[in-house]
């Protein structure tokens, strides 16, 4: 059973966001996302000062098995990202998705969008656990 943290919001497409207490908000990939794609070998994160658009792909993990995009929760422009960190490391995706393991930061253009998002119960029922 993955591990799906109550306090974070979900995509049905394994990303999580957290609210900061500044009102920017983190984004990774799921415990579940991270379990399905096996080891990370690689992971590209969008740059700082681009913009989002919720849905839209964000960043690409990359594990021995395959390619694949990781879509953003909300609307926003990033303003810093775990580059330096995934390029050394990239398994810190495996082992910490929902702390060293983190993509990039963003500050949201609707503050509330990220209200709007999966709670973890409801991201557990997609996965049908």
């Amino acid at each position: 059973m993955s591990n799906i943290p109550a306090n974070l919001k979900y995509l049905d497409s394994h990303e999580w966001a957290r609210v900061e207490s500044d009102g920017t908000v983190t984004i990774g990939i799921s415990d579940h996302a991270q379990g399905a794609l096996g080891d990370l070998v690689f992971v590209e994160v969008p740059e700082v000062g681009r913009a989002l658009t919720k849905g839209g792909a964000a960043a690409v993990v990359e594990s021995v098995k395959a390619a694949s995009d990781v879509y953003s929760p909300v609307s926003g422009e990033v303003i810093a990202n775990n580059s330096e960190a995934l390029s050394a490391t990239p398994e810190l995706v495996n082992s910490d998705p929902y702390g060293g393991g983190w993509l990039y930061d963003l500050v949201p253009s609707d503050a509330g969008s990220v209200a709007a998002l999966l709670d973890a119960a409801a991201y557990q029922a997609t996965l049908g656990e």
